[in-house]
């Protein structure tokens, strides 16, 4: 199958003409839709996103990840072969942390450009086209090159990296760097860990494992976006001395 992870928003002809292209060149490979709201032009949060979900994807599928503030400049186009996926997008950091968290991976530069490439829109007009090709079992021209932009970057975010529909507040901070008695502090407020929802009281702040394998913040019955006057890109700290 394939997979698309971007931050086009369902709005809008985007996510429509990307669809359409994969289901000329690709029209029996399965195509999902991850999500299309991953942090808007802001690919290092979004990579953090991206590892988190593809750990729930099976393994085998390509990947086609386009969040890609600099599409039309000079960065190049990547597919990244892991043990797990085959990554498809930007060299801008997105797919890095994927890469990394995937075990020992392949880097390849795109050595194709169609004939009718838009300056503003990659995600259909190049990376849309190479995903149906590989997902498909036919030859793209790639080239081996060294790891791109992200490598360096650390390998936990301590900043929110996504709102969901309720106001939880999930972190880039992976479950096994807490433990449940460590407390969490977000601005002048400090947050302790439940377990579930049910243990808090109406309206209480919490932390908690969530289903993606990050540290998620929530209020039952209240949004926490809302509570701590929080968002995408918010810092948010472990206290060391726990509880």
């Amino acid at each position: 199958m394939i997979v698309m992870f971007t931050d086009f928003g369902r709005d809008g002809p985007y996510v429509g003409q990307m669809e359409a292209v994969l289901a000329c060149a690709a029209p029996d490979v399965p195509r999902i839709s991850l999500m299309h709201d991953a942090p808007v032009c802001n690919p290092r949060l979004s990579a953090y996103l991206l590892a988190a979900l593809l750990d729930h994807v099976p393994c085998g599928v390509t990947v086609l990840a386009v969040v890609d503030p600099g599409v039309g400049s000079r960065r190049r186009g990547l597919v990244i072969h892991t043990q797990s996926h085959v990554l498809v997008g930007p060299d801008n950091g997105l797919l890095a942390i994927a890469a990394r968290r995937q075990g020992p991976a392949s880097w390849y530069a795109i050595d194709w450009v169609p004939e009718n490439l838009s300056a503003s829109f990659h995600g259909r007009d190049w990376f849309a086209p190479v995903a149906a090709r590989l997902a498909t079992g036919k030859e793209v021209s790639l080239c081996p090159c060294a790891p791109g932009i992200g490598v360096d970057w650390p390998d936990v975010c301590h900043e929110v990296i996504y709102v969901d529909h309720f106001g939880n507040l999930m972190t880039g901070i992976w479950r096994n760097e807490l433990s449940k008695d460590q407390l969490l502090s977000v601005g002048d407020r400090i947050i302790a860990h439940a377990r579930t929802f049910a243990e808090v009281p109406e309206g209480g702040l919490f932390w908690y494992e969530n289903s993606q394998g990050l540290i998620e913040i929530a209020a039952n019955r209240g949004r926490a976006a809302e509570c701590l006057n929080a968002g995408i890109g918010t810092k948010v700290s472990i206290v060391e001395d726990g509880l």
